[in-house]
């Protein structure tokens, strides 16, 4: 039997304004970010110094120190700026469909929104595998993160077990980012794939999503959605 055609995917105008490039920064905060995730392209974070950050944002040192008092500050205010950017993309063409599903389509809008930014992401997750302080404050600004992703998926991330939701949710997206900074498929079908198996093993291993779809987590993986559908089919077209 036929694939079902696929409805038009709700992350085609993230990726078209992606494919644009970044906003032009409209103010000395939004310069700043932009010149210390630049600078984060071409070197690691323990590198770039306040006096370089200022030079390539053109706002003296005062400036600088007035609106982020660290580099993991800047960090920090980029990536509230991507968790409000997927959170505005959101659609309701997902809410007929399983937690798991939300949640992949969610999390492939994040990569859409920092696909301008894959090698200040590729610099950083160097510098965490060989600086263990670095790697644990990452953590927590990713699992803060997280809490937003889960809760634009429809997944509680209030309290304890919303915590362990969020913290098996950043190790996961971490992992997927390793695939995604060497992905070169313009349709992203190998990290689309990396997503979707490592969502698997969170359901089964780390209880991510169970008992969230009002049947048992074997049903919930019964539905293949849209994403995963074409995820599929650039696979089998690539086999062939």
């Amino acid at each position: 039997m036929a694939r079902k055609p696929a409805r038009k995917p709700a992350h085609q105008s993230t990726r078209a304004s992606a494919a644009r490039g970044p906003a032009a920064p409209t103010g000395d905060r939004d310069k700043i970010i932009a010149a210390f995730l630049a600078l984060l392209a071409e070197k690691r974070i323990e590198q770039i110094g306040f006096a370089a950050i200022a030079a390539a944002a053109g706002v003296p040192l005062a400036q600088l120190r007035g609106e982020f008092g660290s580099t993991l500050a800047i960090l920090a205010a980029h990536i509230k700026a991507v968790d409000r950017a997927v959170l505005a993309e959101q659609s309701g063409d997902m809410e007929e469909e399983p937690p798991r599903e939300r949640l992949f389509d969610v999390l492939m809008r994040r990569l859409e929104v920092l696909s301008p930014h894959r090698e200040a992401v590729r610099s950083l997750l160097r510098s965490a595998t060989r600086n263990p302080p670095l790697a644990v404050a990452l953590n927590g600004l990713a699992v803060r993160s997280q809490q937003w992703m889960l809760t634009a998926a429809g997944v509680n991330a209030s309290g304890p077990r919303g915590m362990m939701r969020a913290q098996g949710l950043a190790l996961l997206f971490a992992s997927v980012l390793r695939t995604w900074i060497h992905d070169e498929d313009p349709g992203l079908a190998p990290t689309m794939a990396a997503l979707d198996r490592a969502l698997a093993r969170g359901q089964r291993f780390a209880g991510l999503l169970d008992n969230l779809c009002g049947v048992p987590a074997r049903l919930c993986r019964l539905r293949p959605g849209r994403r995963r559908r074409r995820a599929q089919d650039s696979e089998e077209s690539a086999a062939a």
